[in-house]
């Protein structure tokens, strides 16, 4: 294993293979770093540096109590970033990890990013305010944390259905991804992603959005039950002041993971461009 130390006592374990241009893989909630190994494999091939850390409270990393918010867990990127000096990075975020990456890069990778994807990614803010009035009730969240404290197991087994988008016609349930998925939550601490689910509903992302310069790819399945894409990507790509917008008709949150093939293809022509 292979980890950093944070200045609050939190290991963080990352991966870190290849050698080239650097690019940084945020996961999505509750998973870990191992949700990218259809990416990792396929970046390594292609000559490029892959690096993917497990947020604290998830997978390998320190099952933390507390710092379970996107302050600290951008604070955690650039500690790994400095750690290891990464330079001209590609940072990319599915999910939570897009609001993850979004926060590291808008306050702390100024002169260490290159570019930025955001893959069904919850900013600018998941929950409904006065200010977002476009969002999902608060009630919704509500009922993620009452069955995350219910039956963790239980609501885990349940989750990947709508996830990859297996509720759908056409669209068969492909149980060693479920049971891969399941895996991945099931390794991480039950408090830290119970917290989790308020930094990634809640944390209103405008700021980092705007702030944020560099060229960012932003990618979404239209048909993505997890984060609807009208109040998530559609008013994301506004606020960036250089972002390119691809939306995937009828795929799923999941489509790195049902449709890497096609992910991977257009990553590595944005990254090149």
């Amino acid at each position: 294993m292979t980890s950093i130390i944070t200045k609050d006592g939190t290991e963080i374990f990352y991966k870190d293979m290849g050698r080239g241009q650097p690019i940084v893989f945020h996961h999505g909630w509750p998973l870990c770093s191992d949700d990218w190994d259809a990416q990792l494999l396929f970046f390594l091939e292609q000559g490029y540096r892959v690096i993917a850390h497990d947020r604290r409270g998830h997978g390998r990393s320190s099952q933390s109590a507390n710092g379970n918010n996107m302050d600290t867990y951008a604070a955690d990127v650039a500690a790994l970033a400095s750690r290891l000096d990464l330079r001209d990075a590609i940072h990319i975020g599915h999910s939570t990890g897009g609001g993850e990456a979004a926060r590291y890069v808008a306050r702390h990778g100024a002169d260490r990013v290159a570019k930025l994807v955001l893959i069904g990614a919850v900013p600018p803010q998941m929950v409904k305010t006065e200010a977002n009035p476009g969002g999902l009730p608060i009630e919704v969240f509500d009922d993620l944390r009452a069955q995350l404290a219910a039956s963790r197991a239980g609501f885990y087994w349940d989750f990947p259905v709508p996830f990859y988008g297996f509720n759908r016609d056409g669209n068969p349930l492909s149980e060693p991804v479920r049971q891969n998925w399941w895996r991945q939550a099931m390794l991480g601490g039950a408090k830290a992603q119970y917290d989790c689910i308020q930094a990634f509903s809640e944390t209103d992302f405008t700021d980092d959005l705007r702030a944020i310069s560099v060229p960012t790819l932003v990618m979404h399945g239209d048909d993505d039950q997890i984060v609807p894409i009208a109040d998530s990507a559609l008013l994301s790509a506004e606020l960036l002041r250089n972002a390119t917008l691809k939306v995937y008709p009828g795929l799923p949150h999941g489509m790195c993971t049902t449709h890497a093939e096609t992910i991977n293809r257009d990553l590595l022509a944005f990254i090149r461009s």
